[in-house]
């Protein structure tokens, strides 16, 4: 079963987070933190993305808020990107960030459009 989901996650990470991405993630990995990698892609990217009761694009909207109000500023621009890829919006992404800093904050929604207008330039950037 963990090499179905680690396969599946894999395949799916790649798509939404780009091939790139992911590949460094597993290339600076080492014996301490691969075994972190290997979790991240079988439970969060096979089990969870790879169900079928969210089309992708709606993650993508799910992880931008929780991730915004829990402050994680490296997985928000990797995030960000990621939906962009999934089809939301850069006007869909600040309405996400509006509704996050009325209900987590105003710094978590500060920094989320912060971190956004980062994203959005290196997302351009990538292609």
């Amino acid at each position: 079963m963990f090499k179905e989901l680690f396969d599946k996650g894999l395949k799916i990470r790649r798509e939404v987070l780009g091939a790139k991405y992911v590949d460094a993630a597993f290339a600076a990995a080492d014996d301490f933190s691969m075994p972190l990698q290997e979790m991240t892609t079988e439970t969060c990217w096979g089990y969870i993305w790879g169900r079928e009761g969210l089309k992708r694009r709606d993650r993508s909207v799910v992880n931008l808020s929780m991730i915004a109000a829990l402050n994680r500023p490296h997985e928000l621009k990797t995030h960000i990107k990621a939906a962009l890829r999934n089809g939301v919006t850069k006007k869909e992404i600040g309405e996400i960030f509006l509704q996050v800093a009325c209900y987590a904050g105003m710094p978590a929604g500060v920094d989320s459009f912060r971190i956004a207008k980062d994203a959005f330039a290196e997302f351009e950037k990538e292609g």
